[in-house]
């Protein structure tokens, strides 16, 4: 399991090591400062995407943030035991993710697998640069893109322009679990 304090420590510490101010990061990533404090001081558990963003912002890889090793590889192998998870469904808006390719330095991408709480009726609505694609494995999900609703069933997969807003929901009171690659350029 991935430390959340250990991850806000780390952003902390890298905004600080670049001399960037809290309302100077806040202009850069577009995220307010009330929030990036909150990130910091881990009392919110941001998604991938967010750490995506504030990773470039800082000029990072996500691994770095994550607290990963960052030696050299052109294969990794992550086998479902070393998965690390990245938010709780008692924290934030209930999502959870699975890393999938966290040894891997410098991706392009960042694989999770995301998994939407049975009984949420409401998320935080994304948006940020880059593309992304789901692949439903489990259950179905009310998938919100722009001002179109979808339901997506298992097998089902999304390839999508990640700077519409989006979101997902359970279409019916069982756990959705997706597949999901994110690319920020």
């Amino acid at each position: 399991m991935i430390d959340e304090a250990k991850i806000g420590k780390t952003i902390k510490s890298l905004r600080k090591s670049r001399d960037l101010t809290l309302e100077v990061f806040a202009k850069i990533t577009g995220y307010t400062k009330g929030y990036l404090s909150k990130v910091e001081n881990s009392e919110k558990a941001p998604p991938v995407a967010t750490l995506i963003v504030i990773s470039k912002a800082l000029g990072v890889p996500i691994s770095k943030i994550l607290g990963e090793d960052s030696q050299p590889h052109s294969c990794v192998i992550v086998r479902k035991k070393d998965r690390q998870i990245m938010g709780k469904s008692e924290v934030g808006f209930g999502y959870s993710y699975e890393t999938l390719a966290h040894t891997y330095p410098h991706k392009k991408m960042e694989p999770t697998i995301l998994t939407i709480p049975a009984g949420s009726k409401e998320s935080a609505v994304f948006q940020h640069e880059g593309e992304e694609m789901m692949l439903v494995l489990k259950g179905a999900m009310r998938f919100f893109y722009g001002k179109k609703e979808y339901t997506l069933e298992t097998g089902d997969c999304v390839y999508f322009d990640s700077n519409i807003p989006h979101y997902g929901l359970p279409a019916d009171n069982k756990d959705v679990e997706c597949v999901m690659v994110i690319y920020v350029p």
